[in-house]
Protein backbone atom coordinates (compact mmCIF):
# COMPACT_ATOMS: atom_id res chain seq x y z
CA UNK A 1 0.00 0.00 0.00
CA UNK A 2 1.38 3.40 -1.02
CA UNK A 3 2.41 5.74 1.75
CA UNK A 4 -0.23 8.41 2.45
CA UNK A 5 1.11 11.99 1.96
CA UNK A 6 0.19 14.76 4.37
CA UNK A 7 -2.65 17.09 3.45
CA UNK A 8 -1.35 20.14 1.60
CA UNK A 9 1.94 18.51 0.58
CA UNK A 10 0.85 17.80 -2.99
CA UNK A 11 1.21 14.54 -4.90
CA UNK A 12 4.02 12.74 -6.73
CA UNK A 13 3.81 10.28 -9.61
CA UNK A 14 6.10 8.65 -12.18
CA UNK A 15 5.05 9.57 -15.73
CA UNK A 16 5.15 7.25 -18.70
CA UNK A 17 8.05 9.21 -20.20
CA UNK A 18 10.24 8.36 -17.19
CA UNK A 19 10.04 11.74 -15.51
CA UNK A 20 8.59 12.47 -12.06
CA UNK A 21 5.71 14.92 -11.72
CA UNK A 22 4.70 16.84 -8.61
CA UNK A 23 1.28 18.44 -8.48
CA UNK A 24 -0.57 20.63 -5.97
CA UNK A 25 -4.00 22.25 -5.80
CA UNK A 26 -3.79 26.05 -5.63
CA UNK A 27 -7.52 26.80 -5.61
CA UNK A 28 -10.88 26.13 -7.23
CA UNK A 29 -12.70 27.69 -10.16
CA UNK A 30 -16.29 28.96 -10.31
CA UNK A 31 -17.57 25.43 -10.91
CA UNK A 32 -15.77 24.05 -7.88
CA UNK A 33 -13.16 22.20 -9.94
CA UNK A 34 -9.55 22.26 -8.65
CA UNK A 35 -6.88 24.46 -10.23
CA UNK A 36 -3.43 22.90 -10.06
CA UNK A 37 0.24 23.63 -10.70
CA UNK A 38 2.89 21.04 -11.46
CA UNK A 39 6.68 20.56 -11.56
CA UNK A 40 8.78 18.01 -13.49
CA UNK A 41 12.14 16.39 -12.70
CA UNK A 42 14.27 13.41 -13.71
CA UNK A 43 14.45 11.93 -10.19
CA UNK A 44 11.98 11.56 -7.35
CA UNK A 45 14.21 13.45 -4.90
CA UNK A 46 14.60 16.38 -7.27
CA UNK A 47 10.87 16.45 -7.94
CA UNK A 48 10.15 16.39 -4.19
CA UNK A 49 12.43 19.40 -3.72
CA UNK A 50 10.82 21.35 -6.58
CA UNK A 51 7.35 20.58 -5.20
CA UNK A 52 8.32 21.87 -1.75
CA UNK A 53 9.62 25.10 -3.31
CA UNK A 54 6.37 25.47 -5.27
CA UNK A 55 4.29 25.00 -2.10
CA UNK A 56 6.44 27.52 -0.22
CA UNK A 57 6.07 30.04 -3.02
CA UNK A 58 2.29 29.70 -2.93
CA UNK A 59 2.30 30.49 0.79
CA UNK A 60 4.16 33.81 0.30
CA UNK A 61 1.82 36.79 0.67
CA UNK A 62 0.90 38.59 -2.52
CA UNK A 63 2.06 42.20 -2.95
CA UNK A 64 -0.19 44.58 -1.09
CA UNK A 65 -2.86 45.92 -3.40
CA UNK A 66 -2.74 49.68 -3.96
CA UNK A 67 -4.75 51.71 -1.50
CA UNK A 68 -6.90 54.70 -2.30
CA UNK A 69 -4.97 56.82 0.23
CA UNK A 70 -1.44 56.04 -0.97
CA UNK A 71 0.98 58.82 -1.84
CA UNK A 72 2.73 59.49 -5.14
CA UNK A 73 5.93 58.03 -3.66
CA UNK A 74 4.21 54.82 -2.51
CA UNK A 75 2.50 54.30 -5.85
CA UNK A 76 5.60 54.97 -7.97
CA UNK A 77 7.68 52.60 -5.87
CA UNK A 78 5.00 49.89 -6.13
CA UNK A 79 4.50 50.45 -9.87
CA UNK A 80 8.20 50.36 -10.69
CA UNK A 81 9.06 47.27 -8.61
CA UNK A 82 5.93 45.33 -9.63
CA UNK A 83 5.26 46.26 -13.24
CA UNK A 84 8.46 47.67 -14.75
CA UNK A 85 11.71 46.53 -13.13
CA UNK A 86 11.36 42.76 -13.82
CA UNK A 87 11.23 43.42 -17.60
CA UNK A 88 13.96 46.07 -17.92
CA UNK A 89 17.61 45.75 -18.84
CA UNK A 90 20.09 46.88 -16.15
CA UNK A 91 21.00 50.14 -17.89
CA UNK A 92 17.31 50.92 -18.51
CA UNK A 93 16.60 50.23 -14.84
CA UNK A 94 19.15 52.90 -13.96
CA UNK A 95 17.33 55.42 -16.15
CA UNK A 96 13.98 54.66 -14.51
CA UNK A 97 15.46 54.80 -11.01
CA UNK A 98 17.10 58.18 -11.67
CA UNK A 99 13.81 59.62 -12.90
CA UNK A 100 11.70 58.15 -10.09
CA UNK A 101 13.95 58.27 -7.02
CA UNK A 102 16.05 61.35 -7.81
CA UNK A 103 13.45 63.64 -9.40
CA UNK A 104 9.77 62.67 -9.12
CA UNK A 105 9.62 61.31 -5.56
CA UNK A 106 11.76 64.06 -3.93
CA UNK A 107 9.48 66.73 -5.45
CA UNK A 108 5.99 65.16 -5.59
CA UNK A 109 6.31 62.07 -3.37
CA UNK A 110 4.39 63.26 -0.25
CA UNK A 111 1.29 64.31 -2.21
CA UNK A 112 -1.66 61.85 -1.96
CA UNK A 113 -2.05 60.26 -5.37
CA UNK A 114 -5.75 61.09 -5.64
CA UNK A 115 -4.99 64.74 -4.78
CA UNK A 116 -2.28 65.22 -7.42
CA UNK A 117 -3.19 67.99 -9.89
CA UNK A 118 -2.01 69.09 -13.32
CA UNK A 119 -0.72 72.28 -11.70
CA UNK A 120 1.51 70.29 -9.31
CA UNK A 121 3.07 68.39 -12.21
CA UNK A 122 3.43 71.46 -14.44
CA UNK A 123 5.20 73.35 -11.65
CA UNK A 124 7.48 70.31 -11.18
CA UNK A 125 8.45 70.26 -14.86
CA UNK A 126 9.10 74.01 -14.84
CA UNK A 127 11.39 73.56 -11.84
CA UNK A 128 13.31 70.82 -13.60
CA UNK A 129 13.97 73.14 -16.52
CA UNK A 130 15.11 75.94 -14.19
CA UNK A 131 17.27 74.13 -11.62
CA UNK A 132 16.71 70.38 -11.81
CA UNK A 133 20.25 69.25 -12.63
CA UNK A 134 21.90 67.38 -9.77
CA UNK A 135 25.37 66.77 -11.25
CA UNK A 136 27.90 68.71 -13.39
CA UNK A 137 26.07 72.02 -13.10
CA UNK A 138 29.27 73.94 -13.89
CA UNK A 139 29.52 72.11 -17.22
CA UNK A 140 25.89 71.98 -18.38
CA UNK A 141 24.05 74.60 -16.31
CA UNK A 142 21.49 74.25 -13.51
CA UNK A 143 18.49 73.16 -15.61
CA UNK A 144 17.77 69.80 -17.23
CA UNK A 145 17.56 69.47 -21.00
CA UNK A 146 14.24 69.32 -22.84
CA UNK A 147 14.88 65.69 -23.72
CA UNK A 148 15.48 64.71 -20.07
CA UNK A 149 12.31 66.46 -18.91
CA UNK A 150 10.30 64.69 -21.59
CA UNK A 151 11.81 61.37 -20.47
CA UNK A 152 10.73 62.02 -16.87
CA UNK A 153 7.24 62.86 -18.12
CA UNK A 154 7.07 59.61 -20.12
CA UNK A 155 7.85 57.54 -17.03
CA UNK A 156 5.49 59.49 -14.76
CA UNK A 157 2.66 59.41 -17.31
CA UNK A 158 2.93 55.61 -17.65
CA UNK A 159 2.79 55.18 -13.87
CA UNK A 160 -0.31 57.37 -13.59
CA UNK A 161 -1.99 55.50 -16.46
CA UNK A 162 -1.56 52.27 -14.49
CA UNK A 163 -3.09 53.98 -11.45
CA UNK A 164 -6.18 54.59 -13.58
CA UNK A 165 -6.28 50.89 -14.51
CA UNK A 166 -6.10 50.03 -10.79
CA UNK A 167 -9.03 52.42 -10.19
CA UNK A 168 -7.00 54.58 -7.78
CA UNK A 169 -7.51 57.79 -9.76
CA UNK A 170 -10.22 58.63 -12.31
CA UNK A 171 -8.00 60.45 -14.83
CA UNK A 172 -4.35 61.17 -15.57
CA UNK A 173 -3.45 64.70 -14.42
CA UNK A 174 -0.27 64.70 -16.54
CA UNK A 175 -2.34 64.49 -19.76
CA UNK A 176 -2.78 68.24 -19.84
CA UNK A 177 0.78 69.35 -19.06
CA UNK A 178 2.75 71.44 -21.55
CA UNK A 179 6.09 69.83 -22.33
CA UNK A 180 9.30 71.25 -23.79
CA UNK A 181 9.45 70.86 -27.55
CA UNK A 182 10.88 67.59 -28.84
CA UNK A 183 13.98 68.87 -30.60
CA UNK A 184 15.99 66.14 -32.26
CA UNK A 185 19.69 66.35 -31.50
CA UNK A 186 21.49 67.78 -34.50
CA UNK A 187 23.13 65.11 -36.61
CA UNK A 188 26.67 65.79 -37.79
CA UNK A 189 28.36 63.91 -40.62
CA UNK A 190 32.04 63.88 -41.52
CA UNK A 191 32.97 64.92 -45.04
CA UNK A 192 35.01 62.54 -47.24
CA UNK A 193 38.10 64.70 -46.64
CA UNK A 194 37.54 64.57 -42.86
CA UNK A 195 37.12 60.79 -43.00
CA UNK A 196 40.49 60.48 -44.72
CA UNK A 197 42.19 62.69 -42.14
CA UNK A 198 40.50 60.82 -39.30
CA UNK A 199 41.75 57.43 -40.52
CA UNK A 200 45.26 58.74 -41.22
CA UNK A 201 45.51 60.05 -37.65
CA UNK A 202 43.84 56.92 -36.23
CA UNK A 203 46.56 54.77 -37.81
CA UNK A 204 49.17 56.89 -36.04
CA UNK A 205 47.28 56.67 -32.72
CA UNK A 206 46.61 52.91 -32.82
CA UNK A 207 42.85 53.07 -33.35
CA UNK A 208 42.70 52.60 -37.13
CA UNK A 209 41.01 49.18 -37.29
CA UNK A 210 38.21 50.09 -34.88
CA UNK A 211 37.31 53.36 -36.63
CA UNK A 212 37.61 51.83 -40.11
CA UNK A 213 35.21 49.06 -39.10
CA UNK A 214 32.82 51.62 -37.59
CA UNK A 215 32.78 53.73 -40.76
CA UNK A 216 32.18 50.55 -42.80
CA UNK A 217 29.30 49.15 -40.72
CA UNK A 218 27.70 51.89 -38.60
CA UNK A 219 27.67 49.73 -35.46
CA UNK A 220 26.69 51.25 -32.13
CA UNK A 221 29.58 51.99 -29.79
CA UNK A 222 28.62 49.24 -27.34
CA UNK A 223 28.22 46.75 -30.20
CA UNK A 224 31.63 47.32 -31.77
CA UNK A 225 33.36 47.09 -28.37
CA UNK A 226 31.64 43.73 -27.74
CA UNK A 227 32.80 42.03 -30.97
CA UNK A 228 34.78 38.80 -30.69
CA UNK A 229 36.89 37.17 -33.39
CA UNK A 230 34.47 34.22 -33.53
CA UNK A 231 31.80 36.68 -34.71
CA UNK A 232 33.66 37.23 -37.99
CA UNK A 233 33.83 34.69 -40.82
CA UNK A 234 36.86 35.66 -42.90
CA UNK A 235 35.78 33.33 -45.73
CA UNK A 236 32.37 34.91 -46.28
CA UNK A 237 32.99 38.36 -44.77
CA UNK A 238 29.95 37.92 -42.53
CA UNK A 239 30.11 39.73 -39.17
CA UNK A 240 27.55 38.70 -36.52
CA UNK A 241 26.39 41.35 -34.06
CA UNK A 242 24.99 39.53 -31.03
CA UNK A 243 26.07 41.38 -27.89
CA UNK A 244 26.77 44.85 -26.51
CA UNK A 245 28.94 46.34 -23.76
CA UNK A 246 27.74 49.04 -21.38
CA UNK A 247 28.38 50.26 -17.86
CA UNK A 248 26.05 49.49 -14.98
CA UNK A 249 26.92 51.16 -11.67
CA UNK A 250 30.53 51.56 -12.70
CA UNK A 251 31.02 47.97 -13.93
CA UNK A 252 31.33 46.80 -17.53
CA UNK A 253 28.45 44.48 -18.44
CA UNK A 254 28.11 42.38 -21.60
CA UNK A 255 24.51 41.69 -22.64
CA UNK A 256 22.36 40.95 -25.66
CA UNK A 257 21.72 43.80 -28.16
CA UNK A 258 19.06 46.35 -27.24
CA UNK A 259 16.40 45.02 -29.66
CA UNK A 260 15.68 41.88 -31.66
CA UNK A 261 16.55 43.77 -34.85
CA UNK A 262 19.96 44.66 -33.38
CA UNK A 263 20.90 40.97 -33.43
CA UNK A 264 22.02 40.93 -37.05
CA UNK A 265 24.72 40.12 -39.61
CA UNK A 266 26.76 42.54 -41.74
CA UNK A 267 28.86 41.71 -44.81
CA UNK A 268 32.24 43.47 -44.70
CA UNK A 269 34.00 44.79 -47.82
CA UNK A 270 37.10 42.85 -48.91
CA UNK A 271 39.56 45.70 -48.10
CA UNK A 272 38.23 45.89 -44.54
CA UNK A 273 38.60 42.11 -44.17
CA UNK A 274 42.22 42.33 -45.26
CA UNK A 275 42.94 45.02 -42.67
CA UNK A 276 41.24 43.01 -39.91
CA UNK A 277 43.10 39.85 -40.92
CA UNK A 278 46.46 41.61 -40.54
CA UNK A 279 45.31 43.21 -37.29
CA UNK A 280 44.25 39.85 -35.82
CA UNK A 281 47.83 38.58 -36.04
CA UNK A 282 48.92 41.33 -33.63
CA UNK A 283 46.25 40.58 -31.01
CA UNK A 284 46.06 37.84 -28.42
CA UNK A 285 42.48 37.96 -27.17
CA UNK A 286 39.04 36.54 -27.93
CA UNK A 287 37.83 40.16 -28.12
CA UNK A 288 38.36 41.96 -31.40
CA UNK A 289 39.16 45.18 -29.54
CA UNK A 290 40.30 44.15 -26.05
CA UNK A 291 40.83 46.51 -23.14
CA UNK A 292 44.33 48.02 -23.06
CA UNK A 293 44.50 47.02 -19.40
CA UNK A 294 43.18 43.46 -19.68
CA UNK A 295 43.17 41.22 -22.76
CA UNK A 296 40.33 39.17 -21.25
CA UNK A 297 37.97 42.15 -21.14
CA UNK A 298 36.34 44.15 -23.95
CA UNK A 299 37.29 47.77 -24.48
CA UNK A 300 35.38 50.33 -22.44
CA UNK A 301 32.98 52.34 -24.66
CA UNK A 302 33.79 55.45 -22.62
CA UNK A 303 37.51 55.08 -23.39
CA UNK A 304 36.66 54.73 -27.10
CA UNK A 305 34.68 57.97 -26.98
CA UNK A 306 37.57 59.82 -25.33
CA UNK A 307 40.08 58.40 -27.80
CA UNK A 308 37.89 59.55 -30.71
CA UNK A 309 37.81 63.10 -29.31
CA UNK A 310 41.63 63.21 -29.23
CA UNK A 311 41.95 61.84 -32.78
CA UNK A 312 39.40 64.31 -34.15
CA UNK A 313 41.32 67.22 -32.64
CA UNK A 314 44.64 66.01 -34.03
CA UNK A 315 43.07 65.41 -37.46
CA UNK A 316 41.58 68.93 -37.58
CA UNK A 317 38.05 67.50 -37.90
CA UNK A 318 34.94 69.01 -36.39
CA UNK A 319 33.95 67.57 -33.03
CA UNK A 320 31.37 64.80 -33.48
CA UNK A 321 30.01 62.08 -31.24
CA UNK A 322 30.87 58.44 -31.86
CA UNK A 323 27.22 57.98 -32.83
CA UNK A 324 27.78 60.51 -35.63
CA UNK A 325 30.18 58.03 -37.26
CA UNK A 326 27.13 55.77 -37.49
CA UNK A 327 25.26 58.64 -39.18
CA UNK A 328 28.23 59.17 -41.50
CA UNK A 329 28.09 55.53 -42.63
CA UNK A 330 24.32 55.64 -43.15
CA UNK A 331 24.41 58.92 -45.06
CA UNK A 332 27.20 57.72 -47.35
CA UNK A 333 25.37 54.43 -47.96
CA UNK A 334 22.18 56.20 -49.05
CA UNK A 335 24.08 58.66 -51.22
CA UNK A 336 25.78 55.74 -53.01
CA UNK A 337 22.46 54.07 -53.81
CA UNK A 338 21.74 51.66 -50.94
CA UNK A 339 17.99 51.15 -50.50
CA UNK A 340 16.39 52.12 -47.21
CA UNK A 341 15.32 48.56 -46.30
CA UNK A 342 18.87 47.21 -46.61
CA UNK A 343 20.30 50.11 -44.60
CA UNK A 344 17.67 49.65 -41.89
CA UNK A 345 18.69 45.99 -41.55
CA UNK A 346 22.42 46.75 -41.47
CA UNK A 347 22.26 49.41 -38.77
CA UNK A 348 19.74 47.45 -36.68
CA UNK A 349 16.65 49.65 -36.73
CA UNK A 350 13.39 48.00 -35.70
CA UNK A 351 11.61 49.31 -38.79
CA UNK A 352 12.34 51.23 -41.97
CA UNK A 353 10.14 54.08 -40.70
CA UNK A 354 12.75 54.79 -38.01
CA UNK A 355 15.48 54.94 -40.65
CA UNK A 356 13.37 57.21 -42.86
CA UNK A 357 12.68 59.59 -39.97
CA UNK A 358 16.36 59.83 -39.02
CA UNK A 359 17.67 60.26 -42.56
CA UNK A 360 14.83 62.19 -44.16
CA UNK A 361 17.23 64.94 -45.30
CA UNK A 362 19.32 62.38 -47.19
CA UNK A 363 16.33 60.75 -48.87
CA UNK A 364 15.15 64.21 -49.99
CA UNK A 365 18.44 64.69 -51.82
CA UNK A 366 18.12 61.20 -53.28
CA UNK A 367 14.70 62.08 -54.69
CA UNK A 368 16.14 65.19 -56.33
CA UNK A 369 18.94 63.13 -57.84
CA UNK A 370 16.46 60.50 -59.07
CA UNK A 371 14.32 63.22 -60.64
CA UNK A 372 17.38 64.62 -62.43
CA UNK A 373 18.24 61.15 -63.76
CA UNK A 374 14.69 60.59 -64.99
CA UNK A 375 14.66 64.01 -66.64
CA UNK A 376 17.98 63.29 -68.31
CA UNK A 377 16.95 59.83 -69.49
CA UNK A 378 13.37 60.49 -70.58
CA UNK A 379 12.88 64.19 -71.20
CA UNK A 380 16.41 64.64 -72.59
CA UNK A 381 16.58 67.97 -70.76
CA UNK A 382 19.64 69.98 -71.68
CA UNK A 383 19.94 71.50 -68.22
CA UNK A 384 19.73 68.12 -66.46
CA UNK A 385 22.48 66.72 -68.65
CA UNK A 386 24.87 69.08 -66.93
CA UNK A 387 24.01 67.64 -63.51
CA UNK A 388 26.50 65.06 -62.25
CA UNK A 389 24.41 62.66 -60.15
CA UNK A 390 27.14 60.14 -59.33
CA UNK A 391 29.09 60.48 -56.05
CA UNK A 392 32.64 61.52 -56.73
CA UNK A 393 35.66 59.74 -55.33
CA UNK A 394 37.43 62.17 -52.99
CA UNK A 395 40.88 63.40 -53.86
CA UNK A 396 43.54 61.63 -51.74
CA UNK A 397 44.31 63.71 -48.68
CA UNK A 398 47.75 65.24 -48.19
CA UNK A 399 47.19 65.45 -44.42
CA UNK A 400 50.20 64.59 -42.27
CA UNK A 401 49.29 63.00 -38.91
CA UNK A 402 50.31 64.45 -35.61
CA UNK A 403 53.21 62.32 -34.36
CA UNK A 404 54.23 64.10 -31.21
CA UNK A 405 57.86 64.08 -30.18
CA UNK A 406 60.08 61.95 -32.44
CA UNK A 407 61.73 58.97 -30.77
CA UNK A 408 64.95 57.20 -31.58
CA UNK A 409 64.70 53.88 -33.46
CA UNK A 410 64.49 50.90 -31.13
CA UNK A 411 62.93 52.81 -28.24
CA UNK A 412 59.30 51.97 -29.03
CA UNK A 413 56.52 54.54 -28.99
CA UNK A 414 54.26 56.13 -26.42
CA UNK A 415 50.78 57.58 -26.87
CA UNK A 416 48.21 59.04 -24.52
CA UNK A 417 44.93 57.10 -24.54
CA UNK A 418 43.04 59.51 -22.28
CA UNK A 419 43.80 62.00 -19.54
CA UNK A 420 44.64 59.22 -17.06
CA UNK A 421 46.16 56.48 -19.22
CA UNK A 422 49.34 56.18 -21.33
CA UNK A 423 50.26 53.34 -23.68
CA UNK A 424 53.78 52.21 -24.61
CA UNK A 425 54.42 49.83 -27.53
CA UNK A 426 57.48 47.97 -28.76
CA UNK A 427 57.26 45.89 -31.95
CA UNK A 428 60.67 44.44 -32.93
CA UNK A 429 61.28 42.06 -35.80
CA UNK A 430 61.82 38.43 -34.73
CA UNK A 431 64.52 36.14 -36.12
CA UNK A 432 61.94 34.48 -38.40
CA UNK A 433 61.15 37.85 -40.03
CA UNK A 434 57.76 38.51 -38.39
CA UNK A 435 56.98 41.31 -35.97
CA UNK A 436 55.80 40.91 -32.38
CA UNK A 437 54.06 43.86 -30.70
CA UNK A 438 53.68 44.18 -26.94
CA UNK A 439 52.17 47.00 -24.93
CA UNK A 440 52.53 48.47 -21.44
CA UNK A 441 50.21 50.89 -19.69
CA UNK A 442 50.61 53.46 -16.94
CA UNK A 443 48.85 56.44 -15.40
CA UNK A 444 51.65 58.90 -16.21
CA UNK A 445 54.06 59.43 -19.08
CA UNK A 446 57.11 58.99 -16.82
CA UNK A 447 55.85 55.67 -15.44
CA UNK A 448 55.02 54.51 -18.98
CA UNK A 449 58.56 55.36 -20.17
CA UNK A 450 60.02 53.30 -17.34
CA UNK A 451 57.78 50.29 -18.04
CA UNK A 452 58.51 50.52 -21.76
CA UNK A 453 62.27 50.52 -21.15
CA UNK A 454 61.93 47.39 -18.99
CA UNK A 455 59.79 45.74 -21.69
CA UNK A 456 62.38 46.50 -24.38
CA UNK A 457 65.18 44.93 -22.31
CA UNK A 458 63.06 41.83 -21.69
CA UNK A 459 62.08 41.43 -25.36
CA UNK A 460 65.64 41.92 -26.58
CA UNK A 461 66.79 39.13 -24.26
CA UNK A 462 64.02 36.84 -25.59
CA UNK A 463 64.96 37.63 -29.21
CA UNK A 464 68.64 36.99 -28.50
CA UNK A 465 67.75 33.62 -26.98
CA UNK A 466 65.63 32.72 -30.03
CA UNK A 467 68.45 33.73 -32.39
CA UNK A 468 70.96 31.64 -30.45
CA UNK A 469 68.58 28.66 -30.48
CA UNK A 470 68.25 28.89 -34.28
CA UNK A 471 72.03 29.02 -34.69
CA UNK A 472 72.65 26.02 -32.43
CA UNK A 473 72.79 22.79 -34.48
CA UNK A 474 70.29 20.13 -33.53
Amino acid sequence: MAKQRKHGSGGLRLRSDGRWEGRMVIGYDDKGLPKTKNVLAKTKAECEKKLKNLIAAQKEPDPQPPQQTMTVAQWLDFWYLTYKKPNLRPNTQMSYERRIYQHIIPNLGPIPLNKLTTGDIQQFYTGLKRNGRLLRQEQYGEGLSDQTVRGIHTTFHAALDMAISEKIIPKNPSDFCRLPSAKAREMQVLTPEEIQRLLIQAKEDGCFELLLLELSTGLRRGEICALQWDDLNFNTGELHVKRQVHRVKGELVVSEPKTKASNRSVILPAPVLMVLNDYKNSTNSVWMFPSPLNNDSPRDPTAVRKRLTTILERANCKHVRFHDLRHTFATASLEHGMDIKTLSTIIGHVSTSTTLNVYAHVTDEMRKTAAAKIDRGIAKSETSQDIDTTPRKPTPSTFQPYKGQRRKPGTGCISQINENLWEGRYSPRLPNGSRLARNVYAHSEEECEQKLAELIVQMKEEIAAQRQQLQTPA
